[in-house]
């Protein structure tokens, strides 16, 4: 068993962590540190509610912390575990600098322990059904990529720490992550980048709309995320020598875990058929179109892989070197849009 404890128990601890350690038999969920309000009994009765950092990190039964706080403090929190001898999971964004990324990377290997960036949308269904086609070769060479992720919200966020103009906040830090890891996913590091970052709410102080442009030797990836999109465009539109697949944005898991689900229910993840993709291809200069049903999504994937990573020594699920790769395009974008230039990787 891997006796797990979490470093918050809000909203990132209660419906992404929370409920798949708790149905992974690999998995113990010990506690959570919980600075004021006292919630994660209410859930998990046989859970300890840890009134510091320093109790977590001082308990020896404990192998695994979730460090899933405020970007800003990922860092330091990462690297007291580490130095406490434990296994580490860090939520996105996995810090707000290249620098310190590849400092965790190296105190991990260092150290001999395992530790992970928490890419849930890995395993949304859309993506998963993409990855599908893709090794099936439905889609051929790429020639073009768009994705997306927006939301609808005008006024600020109830969580302090995504408002505040302070490291890694605003939605470049947020949702970039997830577009990012799956366009690296697809098509490995890129030439160079563009980026351009934005507040559209009157009400905010923190970027809340980014479009970010990746450059490839044979195709784009442009990634776009906002807040104030009142209609959501599609999440995937995937061009290729073979094929087009667009696909809107369904995966079903967060508004079950928000209503209440847990991941082990039967039909976890399945999408309805109305939100399934379409795929056109080219035969014989004729279109046609199937839909094509969407694999159901698994943020529990990521668990079970972590799981074999600490039992058996398996690779991680996301690596520190992919997690420092992410935030490597997210720093670009931000010197890209500052400068007003295309940005060169390295």
């Amino acid at each position: 068993m891997i006796n797990t404890a979490l470093v918050s128990f809000g909203m990132s601890g209660k419906l992404f962590h929370a409920p798949f350690i708790d149905t992974n038999p690999h998995y113990k969920l010990v506690g959570s540190w919980e600075r004021s309000q006292k919630n994660i009994q209410a859930i998990y009765p046989e859970a300890k509610s840890f009134e510091s950092y320093e109790e977590i990190l001082n308990d020896p039964s404990i192998h695994l912390v979730i460090v899933n706080s405020p970007n800003d403090t990922h860092y330091d929190y990462t690297k007291r575990a580490l130095l406490a001898g434990k296994h580490v999971v860090t939520e996105k964004a996995f810090t707000v600098t290249v620098k310190e990324a590849e400092a965790l990377d190296a105190l991990a290997q260092k150290l001999n322990l395992k530790l992970a960036v928490y890419q849930n949308r890995r395993y949304d269904a859309d993506f998963l059904t993409l990855q599908k086609l893709i090794a099936e070769d439905k889609i051929g060479n790429f020639l073009d990529i768009q994705i997306s992720f927006e939301r609808y919200r005008t006024t600020l966020s109830a969580k302090v720490h995504k408002e505040n103009n302070t490291p890694g906040s605003g939605v470049l830090f947020d949702l970039g992550p997830h577009l990012v890891d799956q366009a690296l996913l697809l098509s490995g590091m890129p030439k160079a980048v563009f980026a351009d970052i934005r507040t559209t709410r009157k009400v905010g102080s923190v970027d809340d709309y980014f479009t970010l442009l990746m450059y490839y030797p044979t195709h784009r990836i442009l990634l776009t995320s906002g807040m104030v999109f009142m209609q959501q465009l599609p999440a995937y539109k995937v061009y290729g020598t073979k094929g087009c697949y667009i696909k809107e944005r369904a995966d079903v898991q967060e508004e079950d875990l928000l209503a209440g689900k847990k991941p082990n229910t039967p039909h976890w993840g399945v999408e309805a058929k109305e939100k399934w993709g379409v795929l056109s291809t080219d035969t014989g200069g004729k279109i046609s179109t199937e839909t094509i049903p969407s694999l159901a999504g698994n943020y529990g994937i990521f668990y079970e892989k972590m799981a074999k990573a600490i039992n058996h020594n398996d690779a991680v699920p996301t690596s520190a070197k992919e997690g420092t790769a992410i935030i490597q395009v997210l720093e670009a974008a931000r010197k890209s849009y500052a400068d007003k230039k295309v940005i060169t990787l390295t």
